[in-house]
């Protein structure tokens, strides 16, 4: 990690065309600027966490419907394949 000091009004610029500014300082709070380009997204950490995790659950779900067996293969009540057809010419006892 890069450890910076910056006063007020003092910045860095993190790849050409991203720049962040010292705003204010008030007790141990700083307040910054960030100037990026419109296509990069610039969250809060604790509001990146949440997309992230949110995304992380619609992931793990969309896996697990993929790896359900298409519908028709099982009787979801039972869990069990469905019973087989009777063969061609045999007879069923009724």
């Amino acid at each position: 990690m890069l450890v910076l000091s910056r006063k007020k009004n003092e910045s860095i610029v993190i790849n050409h065309d991203i720049t962040v500014v010292v705003v204010e300082i008030r007790g141990d709070k700083v307040r910054l600027g960030v100037e990026a380009p419109k296509d990069v997204p610039v969250h809060r950490k604790e509001v990146y966490d949440a997309i992230h995790g949110l995304n992380e659950q619609k992931d793990k779900k969309a896996e697990q419907e993929q790896q359900k067996p298409p519908l028709g293969l099982y009787r979801e009540e039972s869990g069990s394949p469905p019973a087989a057809p009777a063969a061609e010419g045999s007879v069923e006892e009724g």
